[in-house]
């Protein structure tokens, strides 16, 4: 529903109750994607669509019945449904929507709407299947972990929930996750469907390098918006780099000064060259971003900590540097090399500890930041 957040503000401030139609799943061949949605308003004003005209008619009707009996209902229509011909989908997919009735008054939509409508970054997570008395239940997630509403279960069903969100809004993502209904991440009790509206994180890597190509494919595969940045054209070229968003031919640290960053940001420096390594790491390690790593031998390692510290970075801001960058693999080809890192901002933004989880004792699966879930709790405790 974020998708027409616009016109539902304005709703919202006329103090109009409407029913909203999400599509949640899709299967197939279908014109629109999940997050798409039809809204209702009780004058019988509609807006938005579900299907570019398919269903529209059937998913109108549930809108209207939704704003009659206040009931929130999941509805599939697919071409091998019996009545799918009468409603007009034969495409040859499945599209399945939850419907729910909105008060002008309910405090979780309206804030979600307008976060929307701000561009502020934020992610409805909503009951798409489950107890008949928690489907449509709704919480607003917000980048820091806070979260409004509540989805009237298990106490610890509303933290996970909020954490499974939250990750999902780090990469900008909309779909479902399975959770049960004491909170823990056992499949099969509750589905939540999880609209988030943000920008992806940004991946910026310094240095056109054969390793650089396979790490650019390992951010795109994470939801990362990928640069690559370096001061030598012949190798930043959209031939070594076609999988890359942006290829930004610069010196590094003056790149790093003029772009945008964020708490969601990593940064991987592959140059290993200190003429660019230094004046780089000394911006890099002072500004707010998620992850800061830097390739090279532990000799180089040591001379770069050296350099920077000759040109006045200080121990705390040198401590948040992961060099020589990635996990423990054996990684030889840079493809491997590229999982490594991966792997390893991974565990740095997840709070994870790399170590195999074979034998280990410690959580499976963790907060976003860093706390162990209810789950790992009672695993641990066990």
């Amino acid at each position: 529903m974020l998708d027409i957040a616009e016109e539902l503000s304005r709703w919202f401030e006329e103090g109009r109750d409407f029913a909203v139609a999400t599509v949640v799943a899709v299967s197939g061949s279908a014109p629109r994607g999940p997050g798409a949605a039809l809204a209702v308003a009780g004058d019988g004003t509609a807006i938005g669509s579900v299907s570019g005209g398919c269903v529209e008619g059937a998913v109108y009707d549930l809108c209207v019945q939704a704003l009659g009996d206040g009931r929130t209902v999941r509805e599939r229509f697919g071409y091998d449904d019996e009545d799918a011909f009468a409603v007009g989908l034969t495409c040859g997919g499945v599209v399945e929507v939850l419907v729910t009735p909105v008060r002008a008054d309910a405090p979780v939509f309206r804030a979600g709407v307008s976060a929307a409508v701000r561009g502020e970054p934020a992610a409805l997570a909503r009951v798409a299947r489950g107890p008949v008395g928690l489907l449509g239940r709704v919480l607003l997630v917000h980048p820091d972990g806070s979260y409004e509403g509540s989805l009237d279960g298990d106490p610890d069903l509303d933290r996970t929930a909020a954490a499974e969100a939250r990750a999902m809004l780090d990469t900008g993502r909309t779909g479902t996750v399975e959770i049960a209904e004491d909170g823990s991440r056992c499949p099969g009790g509750v589905t939540l469907f999880v609209e988030s509206r943000v920008p992806p994180p940004r991946m910026i890597v310094f240095g056109a390098v054969d390793f650089a190509t396979a790490l650019v494919r390992a951010g795109k595969f994470l939801g990362y918006h990928v640069t690559v940045c370096d001061a030598r054209p012949v190798f930043a070229t959209h031939e070594r780099f076609p999988e890359a968003d942006d290829l930004v031919v610069d010196w590094p640290h003056r790149y790093l000064r003029r772009t945008a960053t964020d708490e969601r940001t990593v940064l991987c420096v592959l140059t290993h060259d200190a003429k660019f390594d230094v004046p780089l790491l000394e911006t890099a390690l002072r500004l707010p971003v998620a992850f800061v790593g830097a390739m090279g031998s532990r000799r180089t390692h040591e001379d770069r900590n050296r350099r920077l510290r000759e040109v006045g970075v200080s121990g705390p801001e040198l401590a948040r540097l992961h060099s020589p960058i990635g996990l423990d693999l054996g990684a030889r080809t840079p493809e491997e090399t590229a999982l490594s890192i991966a792997a390893e901002i991974v565990a740095a933004r997840r709070g994870g500890t790399g170590v195999p989880l074979t034998g280990s004792g410690t959580p499976i699966h963790h907060d976003v930041d860093g706390r162990e879930t209810g789950e790992a709790r009672s695993r641990t405790a066990a």
